[in-house]
């Protein structure tokens, strides 16, 4: 039996992807061999806000390092909106910063933001439009969307719930996105994102939600999931996490470690 480390570098505010994360991989294990353990570091943000999110983001390359410090298998962002922010493609940026500070400490594990693995999660599911739930506030929600449209997906559809203290995104109830989705427009759409933030939970709904609509539903923290698996080489199945993690859209190529 193996076990792989999980690394993730965490907002100081954020209680959701050390929650969803863990609760998807444990899923896991109930029908695979491998077993896992979690590890994080801690980057100071309170407030949602553009200020806070690029002061935070530069606190990074620490993370990194005390990551590395700890040999995990496969290390991670967990904030999808602070790279988003900072302009078209900059999680290739962050990861090639994060990558080189994992190796100046030894340490040669894959490494990925939760922002990039978003992307490729929309890749793999060969989604070209899709509508999107998020929490930020209605500035940061259009840098989002932005983003996503420069990586060649339509946004037909979001709405935002302007939530600016990230404590409260991580208190929302999960089930209410099930009321949430309802407000969007999804005919026509590839698949639904459920939850364009790490932050706001959103696993107890993802299965009913693609269920109810009939095409693909993630989140933020499934793809982080997916693109930790892919990574570490093993197969990209979770029960009850949607389409993404059912393991009918296996792997393709090795992502770049």
């Amino acid at each position: 039996m193996t076990t792989y480390r999980i690394g993730q570098i965490v907002p100081s505010s954020n209680t959701t992807m050390e929650t969803e994360i863990p609760a998807m991989l444990r899923a896991r294990e109930s029908r695979f061999p491998e077993r896992f353990t979690f590890h994080s570091s801690r980057m100071r943000m309170h407030k949602v806000t553009p200020e806070e999110l690029k002061a935070m983001n530069s606190q990074g390359a620490r993370c990194a390092a005390e990551l590395a410090d700890a040999r995990v298998d496969v290390m991670s962002t967990a904030c999808l909106v602070a790279i988003m922010a900072q302009g078209p493609g900059y999680h290739r940026h962050t990861e090639t910063e994060l990558r080189q500070a994992a190796r100046d400490n030894q340490c040669d594990a894959p490494v990925m933001t939760s922002a990039g693995a978003l992307v490729e999660g929309l890749e793999i599911l060969g989604a070209r439009k899709v509508a999107l739930l998020a929490p930020y506030m209605k500035p940061l929600t259009e840098k989002v969307v932005a983003y996503i449209e420069n990586e060649g997906v339509q946004v037909s559809d979001w709405r935002c719930f302007e939530i600016p203290d990230n404590l409260e995104v991580g208190r929302r109830d999960p089930l209410k996105l099930i009321e949430d989705v309802a407000e969007l427009k999804t005919a026509g759409v590839d698949a639904v994102v459920l939850s364009a933030c790490v932050q706001m939970p959103s696993l107890p709904a993802i299965q009913t939600v693609e269920d109810a609509l009939g095409i693909p539903v993630v989140s933020t923290a499934v793809c982080t999931v997916r693109g930790m698996l892919d990574r570490l080489g093993l197969e990209p199945v979770v029960p009850g996490a949607g389409a993404l993690l059912s393991g009918r859209y296996p792997t393709q190529e090795a992502k770049t470690p």
